[in-house]
């Protein structure tokens, strides 16, 4: 593919995308995280992505925000006593790599074959920060993720998981039953989920989306009930936070959508919302 024709063909670019992010963020000076694999893991069509598409480059403040709640909210979990962190949809996250973590915690990344392997590709002569192991797996096969929860659940006493960037590429249905599958294993206690309104998905459609959905990559997932769409599945909000109250907090989000702040108190379907929770299971 050359730069003539690049262009994004599903959710395995997308994580480059991602990756360019973060790389950008790491070169501020005031930067909220640090991830200096980022640029590796993008590589040249990462940046390329980012600079070409149609507002490639516009909502860098959400994806930084939402790095920033990820890290946060499992920063969290882990300090409560978390032992093992499954990581679904892993993507090109290098937290295992960047974050000050417990030598002793465990972390499993789970993710499609092709990303797997360039990652342990790039990632090659680079060591963690804890235990960790990568398995390739269809998250949409049911019976083969519930096999792998089982295995998770007889070697951890608490586990987090974190499915950073999936959720809105599945549909209703498929959310629940995920949902339910991470709330049956005993020891699985937190699970740290992005969301968007239908009123914020409606607007991804619209733009970004329509080009990943071209590609096979559709947004889908924006429950009316917000967080609370997971209590019927036996989940509670424990933490919540917008991600444009976040960007605003630290002077990253775009001035021109300052004035949506401050956010509803109550969760409200038509807002354009996007945010960070991490539910407890209850």
């Amino acid at each position: 593919m050359n730069e003539q024709n690049l262009t994004v063909r599903g959710v395995s670019d997308t994580a480059r995308w991602v990756a360019y992010f973060r790389a950008m963020e790491t070169k501020r000076p005031n930067a909220l995280f640090r991830d200096p694999y980022a640029e590796r893991l993008a590589g040249p069509e990462g940046f390329h992505f980012a600079n070409t598409l149609a507002d490639g480059n516009k909502h860098e403040w959400a994806w930084v925000a939402r790095t920033y709640l990820f890290d946060q909210f499992l920063s969290h979990a882990i300090q409560e006593g978390a032992d093992l962190v499954v990581n679904l949809a892993a993507g090109l996250d290098a937290r295992p790599y960047r974050m000050n973590l417990p030598s002793t915690l465990q972390w499993v990344e789970v993710d499609l074959p092709e990303i797997i392997a360039y990652k342990e590709t790039i990632l090659a002569n680079d060591k963690p920060h804890c235990h960790l192991e990568r398995i390739s797996l269809d998250l949409s096969g049911v019976p083969a993720r519930r096999e792998m929860f089982a295995r998770f659940d007889a070697r951890a006493k608490k586990v987090v998981v974190a499915s950073e960037g999936l959720l809105i590429y599945f549909t209703t249905e498929e959310v629940g039953s995920l949902a339910a599958d991470i709330a049956a294993p005993k020891h699985f206690e937190n699970w740290i989920v992005d969301l968007a309104s239908p009123g914020q998905l409606r607007l991804m459609q619209r733009t970004t989306g329509k080009q990943l959905s071209e590609a096979g990559a559709a947004f889908k997932f924006g429950p009316p009930q917000g967080p609370d769409f997971f209590t019927s599945y036996g989940w509670e909000p424990k933490e919540v936070e917008g991600m444009l109250k976040t960007a605003a907090q630290f002077n990253r989000a775009p001035a021109e959508l300052l004035s949506l702040l401050p956010e509803p108190k109550r969760f409200s379907p038509n807002y354009p919302w996007t945010g960070v929770c991490r539910l407890k299971k209850r």
